[in-house]
């Protein structure tokens, strides 16, 4: 990623409501949803909702997939990790021990498929 894409995915998210659709989405990871329920859920018109799907999905922030009558939007995870690498790739100027907190706090938001299992 470079300056260019990482400035437009975090002008994408710098807004109310395309901030809240993308962590809609990435609550409804993998499975997506239609565009009509996130209008719905955010509490906005379609017509509106689809200009902000639409914003996202420029910055590399949202996937689309039609399925049968319907527009799926999904995060995009693998951009946004991107992103995010991006944005912390020198943190700590190489010492492990000051981005221990925020790795931290990022894994139990995340079980792996053993953590799962022994629940």
């Amino acid at each position: 990623m470079d300056n260019n894409a990482a400035i437009l995915a975090l002008g994408a998210l710098g807004q109310t409501t395309r901030l809240d659709t993308f962590r809609l989405l990435v609550k409804h990871e993998p499975d997506g949803l239609p565009a009509g329920e996130i209008a719905r859920q955010i509490e906005v018109p379609q017509n509106t909702m689809s200009t902000h799907l639409a914003i996202l999905a420029r910055a590399g922030l949202v996937l689309s997939e039609r399925q049968s009558r319907s527009i799926i939007y999904r995060a995009d995870l693998n951009n946004f990790r991107e992103l995010t690498l991006f944005l912390v790739s020198d943190c700590c100027g190489g010492n492990a021990d000051l981005c221990a907190p925020m790795i931290a706090e990022l894994i139990p938001c995340c079980p792996t498929k053993k953590e799962e299992t022994h629940v």
